[in-house]
């Protein structure tokens, strides 16, 4: 499993997505930091340095606070790609303070946590009825069925999406996402800036209509920060509620059925979650870490650092490889064995420092709801298809997970 580079990282090789943890072990024992000349990235693989540099300010989610493009050594995206830049880059996930600080400060007010825990019934209770639609009909694809509606529904919710709007955001986040993928073809590019655009004017009518009407969501909590004063523009408001979505689904519904099909193939964890409820919590948490739904975070590097005596200058891009920190055995005790019961997880699926993921405790919720609903009501769910992976990288997951309840 060898890339051109000779280094075991082949993020486009079928074989590479079925299974990279191998390849990231030895990425690891080779050394802590390598050059992938196909994506000009340096490859960070182990769980210090993953989780020092998340929290390094020598290192920025963008450049563009500090340096123009031409003076960071950067080409500037085309000019067609401009509607997601422009909608991606306003967002807080892709700025650094003092604009994140601002923008996070007045989202957080919606996920601070006795906030999220007043969602948990609303989160139970829709849970509920998806299992009990999927076992009614006898089984289905977990993905379609339970995956993605469940947190689709509760940031849209939230958001105060209206219900009949709600079925085309996911292909708009699927199109938009693909933008984060390692060199992103013309084609999906084309497909993330229509969805960009299209977004973008669903939410600034939304938005228009919230101010005529305001309610009790964030979006109208938002357009009052903006009112009040508080220095949010509408195209912050439109990028973090496209964030809010984007984020707030994409990593739930990949952790669930990347989730199940890792308990699928330890049926011996599988039989002890079934006998024992109370390991719902720690497995969601070692299912993040075991089959992580987010690989690869990227940083610039707006200051020049040294890695194990190896210097990255300014202008260079960091790649930190989240999947292979979470099996770093300095840190994980047989870090390839799926354990329900391990204690000590310092799993980084979500993040660290600033950028740590607003929507964890939220995540957590829905992750939970799901696994005892289907617990509770499909005690025999079962495997009714060997399920294919997307053809991505960054993002892992499933094309379905197709499952019976008898």
């Amino acid at each position: 499993m060898s890339a051109p580079t000779g280094l075991p990282f082949a993020p486009w090789d079928p074989a590479f997505l079925a299974d990279p943890y191998p390849a990231y072990a030895e990425l690891r024992e080779r050394g802590r930091v390598h050059y992938y000349e196909p994506t000009n990235q340096w490859l960070v693989p182990h769980h210090a340095d993953v989780s020092a540099l998340l929290r390094d300010r020598r290192l920025g989610r963008t450049y563009q606070h500090r340096f123009t493009h031409e003076d960071f050594g950067r080409t500037p995206p085309p000019p067609e790609h401009e509607p997601f830049h422009t909608l991606n880059d306003h967002g807080m996930l892709d700025l650094e303070p003092p604009d994140h600080t601002r923008i996070r400060r007045l989202v957080s007010k919606a996920f601070t946590p006795r906030t999220v825990e007043r969602l948990k019934p609303y989160v139970d209770h829709l849970a509920g009825d998806l299992v009990a639609a999927l076992v009614a009909k006898g089984g289905g694809d977990l993905l379609t069925d339970v995956a993605e509606p469940l947190p689709v529904a509760v940031i849209a919710e939230m958001l105060g999406i209206p219900e009949p709007d709600r079925a085309q955001l996911r292909p708009w986040s699927a199109d938009i996402c693909g933008m984060y993928e390692l060199n992103p073809s013309e084609e999906t590019a084309t497909k993330a800036v229509r969805a960009s655009v299209e977004f973008s004017d669903y939410l600034r009518e939304l938005i228009a209509a919230r101010r005529e009407e305001p309610g009790e969501d964030l979006i109208s909590g938002l357009i009052a920060a903006y009112d009040e004063g508080d220095r949010l523009t509408e195209q912050e408001m439109i990028s973090t509620a496209v964030l809010l979505l984007n984020a707030g689904h994409e990593a739930t519904v990949n952790a669930t059925v990347n989730g199940w099909w890792a308990l699928f193939r330890n049926p011996g964890q599988l039989a002890a979650l079934r006998a024992d409820h109370s390991l719902v919590p720690p497995a969601v948490e070692e299912l993040m870490r075991y089959d992580t739904p987010l690989q690869l975070f990227e940083r610039w590097v707006l200051d020049e650092i040294e890695i194990d005596g190896t210097t990255i200058p300014r202008g260079a891009e960091i790649a930190m490889l989240f999947g292979s920190a979470n099996h770093d055995p300095t840190v994980f005790r047989s870090p390839d064995r799926l354990d329900l019961t391990r204690k000590d997880n310092p799993h980084i699926s979500f993040s660290a420092g600033i950028h740590y993921c607003i929507g964890a405790p939220l995540a957590r919720i829905e992750l939970a709801a799901s696994m005892k609903a289907l617990l509770e009501q499909a005690p025999a769910l079962s495997l009714a298809a060997e399920p294919e992976r997307k053809p991505n990288f960054v993002i892992r997951g499933l094309e379905g997970l197709s499952v019976e309840v008898g």
